[in-house]
C-alpha cells in the first residue's frame, strides 16, 4: 500500500524535531453542494530541524514514532516569510 503525500504550511516549530503542519483542502458539502474549506493539523518529524514556521513542505505517514507523530517531513516546497511585528 502505497504512504499518503499531503502538502501544508507549517505553523509551528517550537518542539525539538517536530513540527506542526497545516493542511487544507476544499470539499464539496453533501447537501447543499457549496464548496467549503476543512483544515486539519499533524505533526511531523523533522530530524535537522531546518524547517520553520510559515514554510511550505511536503509530508509522508510512516510507523508511529510517538504518541502523536506518524508523519515525517520529505522536503520544503516554499521557504515562508516570518512577519516581524512592529514596536513604532
Amino acid at each position: 500500500m502505497p504512504k499518503r503525500i499531503l502538502q501544508g504550511t507549517v505553523v509551528s516549530d517550537k518542539a525539538n524535531q517536530t513540527v506542526v503542519v497545516l493542511i487544507e483542502r476544499q470539499v464539496r458539502h453533501p447537501v447543499y453542494g457549496k464548496i467549503i474549506r476543512l483544515s486539519k493539523k499533524y505533526h511531523a518529524h523533522d530530524a535537522a530541524n531546518a524547517v520553520k514556521t510559515g514554510d511550505v513542505v511536503r509530508i509522508e505517514e510512516c510507523a508511529p514514532i510517538s504518541k502523536l507523530k506518524t508523519w515525517r517531513v520529505l522536503d520544503t516546497v516554499q521557504v515562508g516569510q516570518v512577519i516581524e511585528g512592529s514596536h513604532a
